[in-house]
């Protein structure tokens, strides 16, 4: 079993940036990148298909986030540039072994989930 261990959260003001890791301990078909805010359910960031490195992006982190990966290490990141308080959530990588023509951001697509690291943007 893939194993997701994510890192890279923190605190930081409004218009700041950070970098958020997943490492992934095997082979996975695509990574997506999602979050959930108090009280709010979980949503999806964005993902990336393994076979053509093609990456999706919700609207509300279009410009502002960018996923890109490290083959070698076998690791992806999501930069997040211009961060707003409503950011401000747990951000869960997560990971397929299944074969899809592009990836999503529906949870229901992914089996294998890191433990969350918390982003909080001040106001």
């Amino acid at each position: 079993q893939v194993q997701l261990v994510e890192s890279g959260g923190g605190l930081v003001q409004t218009g700041g940036s950070l970098k958020l890791s997943c490492a992934a301990s095997g082979s996975t078909e695509a990574i997506g990148w999602f979050r959930q805010a108090p009280g709010k359910e979980r949503e999806g960031v964005s993902c990336m298909s393994r076979w053509d490195g093609r990456i999706l992006y919700a609207d509300s982190v279009k410009g502002r986030f960018t996923m890109f990966r490290d083959n070698a290490k076998n690791t992806v990141f999501l930069q997040m540039n211009s961060l707003k308080p409503e950011d401000t959530s747990v951000y869960y990588c997560a990971a397929t072994r299944f074969w899809r023509p592009v990836c999503g951001v529906r949870q229901a697509e992914y089996e294998r989930w890191g433990q969350g690291t918390q982003v909080t943007v001040s106001s």
